[in-house]
């Protein structure tokens, strides 16, 4: 049998044929094999295909074989299987910080981890109605900029911006540079934020990665371990409601036990409670006083309480009573 030129891909088109056109519910018979391969103008038989099939087995492939009613060849485990596809679908196409416009170039590069015919379950998936999405394109560079930034443990300038009521950038600081040391990313309140030293303000602070414009990465070494020798990433966002700023104190809260978890669910489960009678519990432990820290307290309807100190607590009354003389 003479052979084409493309004969040397057979068990390159082989492969991707199996992965992409078969699953437990769709197998191929070795003639569907051999016609699928004649189209890529590969000449083949039977033996060969077995031999090819037995190959890509010993290369880590699960390639399986099923009699019966309807017998074939499939491929049996994945490197991601349809439940954990569908799960990052839904992370993707649920996501603020991601838009639309990306979000779809992704979700057409995850169906080519499933089958042709299992692709159309996860379209039907990832469909989320209204879902609000973010408008600048270039987040995905930030982030690989701000990783390279990292790693290296360089310091970088960026200009920050905010959109006008015409969807219009507007930069702050008159569009001067910030200068600052990244330590690392945080997706909190379903954004991107970077978490850096802030070289003039000389002090940890975060920024929206979606609102960041024309990031160089520098040559200047990365500065604020020696400020903050135990800076710990998790712990700043556990503080920062919201990744509002504002003061940080030590706050004690009481609470019924009955709604412990809401405490272990915000702070994690290393935040040890005392017990305050047979009914309530008391913890202590860092926040940064903000509007969205007091807007958390509130929507707990007197469950969780803010019981000291005292400088907290006039803050928390002086912006309800603000929010009561708002009101019409």
């Amino acid at each position: 049998m003479a052979k084409s030129a493309n004969q040397k891909t057979k068990l390159l088109h082989l492969h991707h044929m199996l992965l992409r056109q078969t699953d437990e519910d769709h197998p191929l018979t070795v003639a569907q094999l051999i016609e699928g391969l004649a189209r890529q103008d590969i000449k083949a038989e039977r033996k060969s295909i077995y031999d090819d099939l037995e190959a890509l087995r010993l290369f880590g492939l699960d390639v399986q074989c099923r009699k019966g009613k309807t017998p074939g060849w499939f491929v049996g485990e994945r490197e991601f299987e349809l439940p954990e596809v569908k799960l990052l679908m839904d992370a993707v196409q649920s996501s603020r910080f991601i838009t639309q416009k990306k979000s779809d170039v992704l979700i057409r590069k995850l169906e080519n981890l499933a089958s042709v015919h299992q692709a159309s379950q996860l379209q039907r998936q990832v469909y989320v109605s209204g879902r609000i999405k973010v408008m600048n394109e270039s987040i995905y560079y930030n982030v690989d900029k701000l990783h390279a930034a990292i790693a290296g443990q360089k310091a970088i300038t960026f200009k920050y911006f905010d959109y006008d009521i015409s969807r219009k950038k507007v930069f702050r600081q008159e569009g001067k540079r910030y200068v600052v040391s990244p330590y690392g990313l945080i997706w909190n309140s379903e954004n991107y934020y970077m978490v850096a030293f802030d070289h003039n303000h000389q002090e940890m602070r975060h920024y929206r990665v979606d609102k960041m414009a024309e990031i160089v990465v520098t040559s200047l070494n990365r500065e604020g371990r020696d400020q903050y020798p135990d800076f710990h990433l998790a712990e700043y966002g556990q503080k920062h409601f919201g990744m509002y700023r504002g003061q940080e104190m030590k706050v004690t809260l009481r609470g019924r036990r009955d709604k412990a978890s809401l405490v272990w669910d915000r702070f994690g489960q290393d935040v040890i409670m005392v017990p305050d009678g047979e009914e309530h519990f008391t913890v202590t432990l860092p926040v940064v006083i903000s509007p969205q820290f007091f807007g958390w307290l509130l929507g707990l309807d007197g469950s969780i309480t803010l019981a000291g100190p005292k400088e907290a607590v006039a803050a928390y009354r002086r912006r309800l009573s603000a929010t009561l003389e708002a009101l019409p």
